[in-house]
């Protein structure tokens, strides 16, 4: 495995071993078994893989002067093994003046109303750092394909976007999410959550489960209740709880609501717990 820290060494490293495929894994590191999924299925995909690790500062409030952005957990040489153990074939772990040499771009790639809703609502210009951080990954690494976990639904589909309307010539591949037995969705920032935190938690998985049931039952979702209920559970602070069209991300209205699921959904939750901003989703369908 070739461990690359500046372009200059990414660009030799994927000219030294041309090929047919290539796979790109973005990252911000602290990788877990959720991270270890998405790599997976990018080693099985294509006959080389390339895993970014990153912490990008563009995509926290104030461009990473933050407390989000200085507690986020790094751990690069637990990073480096995790990813020896797996096979991958080339790591790319630049430092921030590697990334942006001049510090903050005065180019960026701006995501407009879909990066303003959901996620980019609680944290404006999230997207928007998301998104060029991504675009210079992909002139970088000029990839087959690129994986991203299920998880960051709204992410995906901005992706998506962006690689559609930019004209990059990259496959988007979308990976389930990966749960420990709990049912909390893998995330770097479990490992600030303190065992009660994590227990408090759960409540975001059961609600999403519940909505499940009940539109696999064809039932109304109740999304009032639902909400009342996970605002109420001990340790959460909810900031959103909604169903949404997957493509599109807007919201169902009163009427979709309270009928029966005509087509599928996708139920999206975000809320603080123990000081830790946690997201997830789940795909709602009428059995």
């Amino acid at each position: 495995m070739t461990v690359c820290r500046t372009i200059a060494e990414l660009r030799d490293a994927l000219a030294a071993a041309p090929t047919d495929s290539l796979g790109l894994v973005p990252t911000m590191g602290a990788l877990h078994q959720g991270h270890g999924t998405l790599i997976r299925r990018a080693l099985r995909d294509n006959d080389r893989v390339v895993v970014s690790v990153f912490v990008n500062p563009l995509q926290f409030s104030r461009n990473g002067d933050c407390e989000d952005y200085r507690l986020y957990p790094r751990q690069p040489e637990a990073d480096v093994a995790f990813l020896a153990g797996l096979g991958a074939h080339v790591v790319f772990l630049p430092d921030v003046a590697e990334m942006y040499p001049e510090g903050e771009p005065l180019l960026w790639v701006r995501t407009g109303a879909m990066g303003s809703v959901l996620e980019g609502a609680s944290r404006p210009g999230h997207f928007d750092g998301v998104a060029t951080v991504v675009s210079k990954l992909f002139h970088l690494v000029r990839p087959t394909r690129a994986y991203f976990g299920s998880k960051d639904a709204q992410q995906v589909a901005i992706v998506r976007r962006l690689v559609r309307d930019l004209n990059f010539p990259v496959h988007i591949e979308e990976v389930p999410i990966a749960r420990a037995e709990d049912g909390l969705a893998e995330s770097s920032r479990n490992q600030r959550l303190s065992p009660d935190a994590r227990r408090h938690a759960l409540a975001l998985s059961r609600t999403l489960f519940g909505l499940q049931e009940r539109a696999a039952a064809r039932l109304p979702l109740d999304l009032d209740r639902a909400r009342q209920d996970l605002g109420n559970a001990p340790g959460v602070d909810l900031d959103y709880l909604v169903v949404v069209d997957p493509d599109t991300l807007e919201p169902l209205d009163g009427a979709a609501l309270a009928a029966p699921l005509a087509a599928p959904a996708l139920a999206l939750v975000a809320a603080t717990v123990g000081g830790v901003r946690l997201i997830d989703n789940a795909v709602l369908r009428a059995a």
